[in-house]
């Protein structure tokens, strides 16, 4: 796929993949190209642990559908990012950004608009949203043929020094670097983020791969081939608008406009 068309059909994959096995040249090539990305210093601070195991992958399942139920039943995660959630098609193009929740079952929608207060979340709690939402979430990462966990060296990975910065940048570029080559090979991406909240849960996550100590778990994903066929999540949403490049960047100072656009060939 050129690269142009892989980073325009970047997205995430909130679905469950096609129950297949990723292919080994696949694989090996991924992180072939992930090993190129840059570092400080040429510093190759990151380590992946790739999870094809389906007893680990059913361990690491069930940690994550328990932390979308505990996290969705105390009401932090809906109070916590509820300035990114866009419940109509016109309020996600009038923000370009947020996700739009556009899949919802018909018993929740009188309730949508509330889902995000309060009162919404006890309303969720008594329909069992948040077991339906935890037992989502565990199928999806348990029946994905493969989780991916990065890990960033301590030695190099100081968050109160200016490395610590270097550092992060160069885990964007490998995150990045991974997500475009699976998406070249007709592969879906999604972090698997909901343990990342709860601290425990994230310790269990880093204990389940093994990492050690001298170095720190950063992100959990889960990569499998996509399939359009494939049934939508219970609750479900998109990303795909974007706002302008006018409205992004600018001409040799803050505020003064870019310019005409001009589109980039393929």
């Amino acid at each position: 796929m050129d690269l142009f068309d892989a980073i325009r059909r970047r997205h995430t994959t909130n679905g469950a993949f096609a129950d297949r096995p990723v292919a080994p040249e696949h694989k090996r090539a991924i992180f072939e190209l992930a090993a190129r990305a840059p570092s400080h210093f040429n510093s190759q601070p990151w380590r992946f642990v790739i999870v094809e195991d389906p007893e680990r992958r059913r361990a690491l399942g069930r940690v994550a559908g328990e932390s979308m139920r505990d996290l969705m039943d105390d009401g932090r995660f809906f109070l916590q990012y509820r300035k990114f959630f866009r419940l109509t098609p016109e309020e996600a193009s009038a923000t370009k950004d947020g996700i739009h929740i556009d899949n919802i079952p018909a018993v929740l929608r009188p309730f949508a608009k509330y889902a995000f207060t309060e009162r919404g979340v006890s309303v969720m709690k008594t329909l069992r949203v948040p077991n339906v939402l935890g037992n989502d979430a565990r199928k999806l990462v348990e029946n994905s043929p493969m989780l991916l966990g990065i890990a960033l060296s301590r030695e190099i990975y100081k968050p109160a020094e200016l490395t610590g910065l270097y550092t992060m940048i160069s885990l964007g570029a490998v995150i990045q670097t991974i997500w475009l080559a699976a998406t070249s090979f007709g592969m879906g991406f999604q972090f698997v983020s909901t343990p990342q909240e709860i601290p425990e849960k994230w310790a269990l996550v880093s204990a389940l791969l093994g990492v050690p100590d001298d170095f720190e778990l950063m992100v959990l994903c889960r990569l499998g081939y996509e399939d359009a066929s494939i049934r939508r999540p219970t609750i479900d949403w998109t990303s795909p608008q974007r706002k302008g490049i006018d409205e992004l960047a600018f001409q040799d100072t803050w505020g003064q406009p870019l310019g005409a656009e001009q589109a980039v060939e393929g």
